[in-house]
């Protein structure tokens, strides 16, 4: 019985083992899904569409040759075709029956792209010498753009590549049972032969004793009694039959299908819902702009250009990320410091971090974007805010106002850069005063101070600029002129165009510029008005016997409540610098 007992466990060892390595071997199935195509036309552009990225779940491992220089960059499919724009191009796509790449020439009317290193529609971009390989994340609604030059083809072979779950959990398992199942056998065999040696020991030769004579037998009628074997040899029959019988169902069962069986089956790649449905679900019909992660990016490049046009004084590499009332400030204020080097430099722009996103929810253009940005590393500069807008696809984020922050005012509660906000127009009817109307009524306040209509639309608390050239600014003006001298104070709505976006209240953040003029002229003949500071430093004058006049930018940032919540109308931050000089004409 223990050979039996042995004889079972190395069979099952044998196929318990071998069924283990058998799967991490000849049954094994590949650790990767591709799919590959051709590029057969010679465009300077290929887009990768968000559908063949997905055709298979999990990461996806993009890989690009057939060009000298090869740039690839992801972002929404909707910003990749806005950019290439009527440029003809190659789509890689999926064919959803077949589960292979296609690749679609689609004509336009240009050959050629510009540059698109650092465009602001980019999540993420690379480059590389004859071949590019990235390992990504893109979900459905994203798509890849690859360029060489503009020029030259873009790419000559697109292939994607999926990770495929090939693990084989029964596989350790097996083999360590089957290890376990060896030892016993040979545990068996061990003591089976013990066993045997014991049974067989020392035996002696007996002697032989004299024979008996024997007693004569008496002969018995015969009956017919049958009897049962019951000697060792059919008992010992009957149990090597049985485990012999054992053997043979275990060494069948091994065949069988099953999770335990030597042909075990491994799960085969599978596509994803976007390959086999048609598509991803249907995309919001407003997202947002941009992400958190580009808004960073580009503040980040909108400081580094700041800071090297405000080194420079340079009004053209400025106007590469600033336009409107922040780029007309920030010119003049080159001109002044450029003139008298001791008059104070506008604050520069911090890189970040970016406290708080808000993009406009759009797929068109123009964009609109809304950020405050803190200098932790130093807490004397004051928090800045930014509207920066894209004109179009191929042009950057733009700086169009940059307010700093009051520091007793709170931003009211905004949509999650995630989800965005929507840009309202410049008469919408929901505000309680329309962007025209809020700037002409604070620059009434700002004249009149209490005797203003408006007074009461508007929140005295916290409001520094009000102290800083409101009314009685303006009084002290007057009485510091000569008697030979006047000045004039005047107001009126600037060139730039004011910006809107909703806040979860329905109210609004609002962005305005207002031009503020300071006339000084001689009231007798021969009289001259001097200046001084900024003013001076701007117009080249010293001295004018007709009057200077003086334009001052203001750019200024409103909450502004719904209408009929009874809330008032709150100055969250400004910026106001001299942006004109000049004798009277």
């Amino acid at each position: 019985m223990r050979f039996v007992l042995a004889i079972i466990s190395f069979v099952l060892a044998a196929v318990m083992i071998g069924a283990g390595i058998a799967q991490r071997t000849i049954f094994a199935e590949p650790d990767e899904a591709v799919l590959s195509t051709s590029v057969a036309t010679d465009s300077a552009v290929t887009i990768v569409d968000g559908t063949a990225l997905n055709a298979y779940e999990g990461n996806q491992t993009l890989s690009i040759s057939g060009a000298d220089t090869i740039f690839a960059a992801y972002g929404r499919t909707t910003d990749i075709v806005a950019w290439v724009g009527d440029t003809t191009h190659n789509e890689i796509g999926l064919d959803p029956e077949s589960m292979e790449l296609t690749d679609t020439l689609v004509r336009g009317a240009e050959s050629e792209v510009p540059d698109p290193t650092g465009s602001d529609l980019w999540l993420n971009e690379y480059s590389s010498e004859d071949e590019i390989a990235l390992r990504v994340s893109v979900p459905s609604d994203f798509s890849f753009v690859v360029v060489s030059d503009g020029v030259e083809p873009a790419a000559g072979t697109v292939s994607v590549a999926w990770p495929l779950d090939n693990a084989t959990p029964f596989s350790g398992p097996l083999i360590v049972g089957g290890a376990v199942a060896l030892l016993l056998g040979l545990a068996f065999l061990l003591w089976a032969i013990t066993h045997m040696r014991k049974l067989r020991g020392p035996r002696r030769k007996q002697l032989k004793m004299p024979k008996v004579p024997r007693k004569p037998r008496y002969k018995l009628p015969r009956t017919s009694i049958a009897k049962p074997a019951v000697g060792r040899r059919a008992v010992g029959r009957g149990m090597i039959a049985a485990p012999v019988m054992l053997v043979g169902a275990l060494v069948l069962s091994g065949c069988t299908s099953g999770p335990f069986s030597a042909g075990v089956a491994t799960t085969k790649p599978t596509p994803s819902a976007s390959a086999t449905t048609g598509g991803a679900e249907a995309a919001v019909a407003d997202p947002p702009a941009i992400t958190v992660s580009q808004a960073e990016r580009i503040i980040e490049d909108v400081s580094n250009v700041a800071a090297a046009a405000d080194a420079a004084k340079d009004p053209a590499l400025l106007a590469t990320r600033f336009a409107g009332a922040a780029l007309e400030i920030r010119t003049a204020n080159y001109a002044i410091t450029t003139a008298d080097p001791t008059l104070a430099a506008l604050p520069a722009i911090p890189a970040g971090p970016v406290k708080l996103t808000l993009p406009q929810q759009t797929d068109t253009w123009p964009r609109t974007v809304f950020a405050v940005i803190q200098d932790d590393t130093d807490e004397t500069v004051p928090s800045i805010a930014l509207f920066l807008e894209q004109d179009g696809a191929r042009d950057p984020y733009k700086v169009k106002y940059a307010v700093t922050l009051e520091p007793s005012q709170k931003i009211p509660d905004v949509a999650q850069a995630d989800v965005g906000a929507a840009r309202l127009l410049p008469d919408s009817p929901v505000l309680r005063l329309t962007p025209t109307e809020i700037a002409l009524a604070y620059a009434d306040i700002l004249d009149k101070d209490v005797e203003s209509e408006s007074y009461l639309d508007f929140e005295a608390e916290g409001d520094s600029l009000r102290t800083a050239v409101g009314a009685g600014y303006k009084a002290s003006e007057r009485a510091a002129l000569p008697t030979t001298a006047s000045v004039t104070f005047g107001s009126g709505i600037g060139p730039a165009e004011a910006i809107s976006l909703a806040t979860n209240d329905a109210g609004a953040l609002i962005a305005v510029n207002l031009n503020e003029t300071t006339t000084v002229a001689p009231v007798e003949e021969g009289a001259a008005v001097n200046t001084s500071g900024q003013v001076k430093a701007l117009s080249g004058l010293a001295v004018s016997s007709k009057g200077v006049v003086a334009t001052y930018g203001d750019q200024l940032l409103f909450y502004v409540p719904a209408t009929g919540s009874g809330g008032k109308i709150v100055l969250l931050g400004y910026t106001v610098g001299l942006v004109k000089a000049g004798e009277i004409g």
